[in-house]
């Protein structure tokens, strides 16, 4: 019997990969069909590559709502085994968000495989096919399966949990801090020198509504202004300086939040933890913890807002929040996550 080829399905979002030339400058206008034929070799792949036009955004555009709803299309399509794997290009400016949300929300063994183009295709060494080719590879190999949503650049592998886009324009854009790529495509294949210790995830079905969830950057010098209305919002997340900071103006603003809606903390540098116990200055990290602030461990404020919105948009309450910040920052155990665990 003729075995069948690996199936994976690939879904347009837009973005720089997807441009061309405009009035003034470059807009989103191609097909996934487009983009798979614009890829050397992938014909010779033997992989079967099905291909969707999701949206045609620059990914500045793109929703939450927009994202749970391409969550739904990859589970359907996935858990009927139609596919073995899932690409999806998009812009960069956002793809360390989406490839999280997808992450806690894709609870399958197929891979989910994030990926897109720092040079538009008008552009010499344009690395969109490059890019492509290198995520089809991964979503369809065995050894990817399992490990979630991942993003591909520059032929490294990332956990979606993990990685950060790092330079405006490099094509080397995508790092991951804490952890460093999980491996490489070397010649079409999925090497991989290191392994997430688990996966956490949050079930489709328990998605019922589109909280909002803001963001603030504490900066030398804040009097509080920009927090003002940050009451009507159902959850909060604060960068603050260093291990987890902030001036002392804003104790009693964050203190009345932290008592009415999620406030979490994370560290506005983008790498290493914030603390629990070691400063006890008023605005230091112990002092906002007492305060009722939940620390968001080694997770980065914009991965923070992106499990604090999952969590709030599945029903959860401030004490499962705070036992799935310790999960999934990397302070508590990830058995004291609110839903079992991806094996």
């Amino acid at each position: 019997m003729t075995e069948q080829p690996t199936a994976v399905l690939m879904l347009s979002l837009g973005g720089t990969i997807a441009m061309t030339g405009g009035a003034g400058g470059v807009v989103p206008t191609l097909t996934a069909e487009d983009l798979i034929a614009a890829v050397p070799g992938a014909a010779d792949t033997g992989i079967d590559v099905q291909v969707q036009t999701f949206c045609q955004l620059p990914s500045a555009s793109l929703r939450l709502d927009d994202l749970t709803a391409l969550a739904a299309l990859i589970a359907e399509r996935t858990t009927t085994g139609d596919v073995d794997g899932v690409v999806i290009t998009q812009g960069t400016d956002t793809i360390e968000e989406t490839a999280y949300l997808l992450d806690l929300l894709h609870g399958g063994d197929a891979p989910i495989v994030v990926t897109g183009a720092m040079r538009n295709p008008t552009q010499a060494g344009a690395d969109g096919p490059a890019n492509v080719l290198a995520a089809i590879h991964t979503a369809a190999s065995p050894t990817a399966r399992g490990l979630g949503a991942l993003v591909v650049f520059a032929d490294e592998i990332h956990a979606a949990r993990y990685v950060r886009k790092t330079h405006s324009t490099s094509g080397g854009t995508f790092r991951s801090p804490n952890a460093g790529p999980l491996g490489r495509v070397v010649e079409g294949a999925v090497r991989l020198l290191a392994y997430p210790p688990h996966r956490l995830t949050v079930p489709l079905a328990a998605v019922t509504r589109t909280p909002r969830v803001g963001l603030h950057t504490v900066t030398v010098g804040d009097d509080g202004a920009l927090l003002a209305g940050a009451e009507n919002l159902d959850g909060l997340v604060v960068a603050g300086f260093g291990v987890g900071h902030v001036p002392q103006l804003l104790i009693n603003q964050l203190t009345a939040l932290a008592a009415t809606i999620p406030v979490v903390l994370t560290s506005r540098i983008g790498a290493g933890p914030v603390l629990e116990a070691t400063y006890a200055f008023p605005g230091s990290e112990s002092d906002l913890r007492q305060r009722g602030l939940i620390g968001a461990g080694f997770l980065d404020s914009y991965k923070a807002r992106i499990l604090l919105h999952t969590l709030l948009a599945a029903g959860a309450d401030h004490d499962i929040i705070a036992a799935g910040f310790a999960a999934a920052g990397g302070t508590g155990e990830p058995a004291h996550w609110p839903w079992a665990q991806h094996p």
